[in-house]
This record gives C-alpha cells, sequence and structure tokens, in this order.
C-alpha cells in the first residue's frame, strides 16, 4: 500500500518532501501534483519502476514520456536546442506544457521513442515539484496520470489511493490540482505541432 504524505500546497513540508525524494531515489514510483494534473514519477535509472508505470498507464513505448526538470539551465542536458526552439520553449516554462525534442545521450535509449530518439521535456510551476526536484537533485520521468478507459486524470489522493495505491508506492496529497493535461508541443521537427491541446494556452508560445 502507498504510504500518503499530505504536503502543503505552497510550502511542503521539507521533511515529507525528503520522504518523497527517498522514495524516487531508491527506485519507488510515486504520484505528485503539478501544475496541471496529478502524475506518475520515477527515477530514470529504475527500469522495474518505468515498467509499473506504463503498466498502470497501458502505455507502450511509443507512448512519450516525460522529464520533468527544475530549471531552463537543466534541459541542455537532455536536449539541443535550436534558436527557434528555444524562442519557444522559454515562453512556456515554467508553467502546463510539454515539450517533445531531440534526446541526448544522457537520456537512456530504452526511453527515447524508439523511432523518432524524442523524449518530452517539461518545467512545472508548482512550488511542490519545485520541492520535490530540489529535494532530489535529478530528472523525474514522468506520464500524466490518466488510467486506461478514463477521460480525465486522478485528481484526488483519496481516489489514487483507492485506485492504484496498491501499484505505487507513495502519493504527495497537496490537493486537487486543475484535472487537466499539460499542452503538449513537437518541437522535433520543423514548425513547431499541438499534438495535444491542454491547459496550456498555445498563444503564450506565439502558435495559437
Amino acid at each position: 500500500m502507498a504510504q500518503r504524505l499530505v504536503v502543503h500546497p505552497t510550502h511542503p513540508q521539507p521533511r515529507l518532501i525528503r520522504r518523497a525524494a527517498d522514495c524516487i531515489r531508491s527506485g519507488g514510483l510515486v504520484a505528485y501534483p503539478t501544475d496541471s494534473s496529478y502524475a506518475l514519477g520515477c527515477g530514470l535509472g529504475h527500469a522495474d519502476a518505468v515498467e509499473r508505470l506504463r503498466r498502470i498507464r497501458g502505455i507502450n513505448d511509443r507512448h512519450h514520456l516525460t522529464l520533468v526538470l527544475a530549471n531552463l539551465a537543466v534541459l541542455g542536458q537532455f536536449t539541443r536546442l535550436d534558436s527557434w526552439q528555444f524562442r519557444i520553449v522559454r515562453q512556456g516554462i515554467p508553467g502546463p506544457f510539454t515539450f517533445i525534442l531531440p534526446a541526448t545521450r544522457e537520456v537512456p535509449r530504452r526511453l527515447q521513442h524508439p523511432k523518432r530518439r524524442t523524449i518530452g521535456l517539461r518545467v512545472p510551476a508548482h512550488p511542490v515539484v519545485a520541492a520535490l526536484l530540489a529535494a532530489l537533485d535529478a530528472p523525474i520521468l514522468s506520464s500524466t496520470l490518466l488510467l486506461p478507459g478514463d477521460d480525465q486524470p486522478l485528481n484526488d489522493a483519496s481516489t489514487i489511493d483507492e485506485r492504484i495505491g496498491k501499484s505505487i508506492d507513495a502519493i504527495v496529497d497537496a490537493g486537487a490540482c486543475p484535472a487537466e493535461p499539460t499542452t503538449v508541443v513537437d518541437l522535433a521537427a520543423e514548425p513547431a505541432q499541438i499534438t495535444r491541446l491542454g491547459r496550456g494556452d498555445p498563444r503564450k508560445l506565439g502558435l495559437g
């Protein structure tokens, strides 16, 4: 059964954030809040946790996973941005956007799209995520907590516990999120394409 860590949504308790970070660091799979919806997250190097994430989501290796990062400066480790891509990305972070970009060698091949060699990258605007990333000092490999057959992401910690609590290791409970997925922008080919319209307004990126 997942441990439930009830944190303040704007001033999360460091002790509880450290417990969540330790869980991820040791190979755990956690549900955590973002500025768009709850997400499932784990560490990059833990293949078992990644497989559990895919199994819960009902997705295969052709579905992009997302690296959740602390800030724009970290992006360069995981992708190479041309100037036109950088102009778009910097207008959308932090915020509810996921950008599909070519992956560097820092991203394990098993996490990249098998044909395109791309990865999702995102910098959320949520204090709990910021605290968790700071405690980890590493990205979180994530996917929207949208279960097979559902129309909307799970948004309540009790429901998350009831539906998947036996399959994950921790729930970071900061209350309800907007319950809307991110807007996904494919920047791996020019021109940019909106592949999923969600919480983020493409006009903020100069695309709408």
